[in-house]
């Protein structure tokens, strides 16, 4: 049963990185919804009061039955592509959301139209997910993996966005279409830009310098748009990525011209081996685009934040590229 007690969301937050200040300073709360624990099960989750129009969004799978039984602490069984799950960084970015909405805060956003929702059915598993920075500051927009089967954003979609916007920064995360290949999701991603920058005065984001973040799966997805643009998957016309933060994949594709690239993947990645991700950062490089790459020891596929592991605090580093080619662009 979930616990009632309430969420000192800033007390009982796990760090990611070393970084013991932030830069963002959280709301006070008007009404207190109950924080999550490890013992709490799916079913809390699912049946939140914060979360209650969206709740099914959060889990990886389209349409699954699952365990309601699962303790939040065993969460990693949720997510067979993905390794080091944290459960402690998991939650901690769960209850940042409890605490958003506690203070009013919209916390998820429809990027189709209610007509578009009505007309294709599959669009209703689709959303964004949105972790407030400072007023009018750049935004990310992070594409979680799975395979193009599942959507990892309990893992690496709301703990990234969580670490982002401690720094400032505003941050979306993507639920996309799954289990019909690479070009819908992506679809999905270049809609959620179009919504994002077209709303950019609603909510409060600068639309110039954002980012695209994506892991595995997500890390194509994010590639594709750096490469070809929002119009090339169906979307209207708007700037590409000012960069691109690329986590363990196999991609491989370069187009004549490509945004700065920040890339990471473990040393003992079988699914997506460092050798595939070196190539294409020689080929990024011999046309010229700023490259920025880390190979983590000991680590393999889907970890994530890293927490624990030698990849921890890459959000840190990746956060400084993304800031620093900003700079260089203004």
């Amino acid at each position: 049963m979930l616990s009632t007690s309430p969420c000192d969301e800033q007390s009982k937050r796990t760090p990611v990185s070393a970084s013991k200040t932030t830069a963002q300073t959280l709301p006070a709360v008007s009404i207190q919804y109950p924080c999550l624990h490890s013992e709490d099960r799916c079913n809390d989750l699912l049946n939140h009061p914060a979360f209650r129009d969206f709740s099914h969004r959060m889990l990886p799978w389209d349409g699954q039955n699952y365990d309601l039984a699962l303790p939040l602490k065993e969460i990693g069984q949720l997510l067979p592509y993905h390794s080091q799950v944290a459960p402690a960084v998991v939650i901690a970015a769960l209850n940042r959301m409890v605490h958003d909405v506690s203070a009013d805060r919209t916390v998820f956003y429809e990027f189709y139209t209610d007509a578009q929702l009505q007309a294709q059915p599959a669009l209703k598993n689709t959303g964004l997910f949105f972790f407030r920075g400072k007023p009018g500051a750049p935004f990310a927009v992070i594409a979680p993996g799975g395979g193009f089967t599942y959507v990892a954003s309990v893992h690496e979609g709301f703990p990234y966005a969580e670490e982002i916007s401690k720094q400032g920064l505003n941050a979306f995360v993507l639920t996309y279409r799954t289990g019909q290949g690479g070009r819908m999701a992506t679809e999905d991603l270049a809609a959620a830009i179009a919504y994002i920058v077209e709303n950019a005065d609603v909510l409060q984001v600068d639309m110039a310098g954002y980012s695209l973040w994506g892991s595995s799966a997500g890390a194509r997805m994010a590639a594709a748009i750096g490469s070809h643009g929002t119009a090339w998957f169906g979307a209207p016309s708007h700037p590409k990525p000012s960069v691109v933060i690329m986590a363990y994949t196999g991609h491989s594709e370069v187009a004549t011209s490509e945004p700065p690239t920040f890339v990471v993947v473990g040393d003992g990645d079988g699914i997506s081996p460092p050798t595939a991700m070196e190539t294409r950062i020689a080929a990024l490089r011999r046309i010229g685009t700023r490259v920025e790459y880390h190979k983590y020891s000991g680590v393999g596929h889907g970890f994530g934040t890293g927490q624990g592991t030698s990849a921890q605090g890459w959000i840190g580093q990746a956060i400084r590229f993304w800031k620093k080619e900003i700079e260089i662009a203004s």
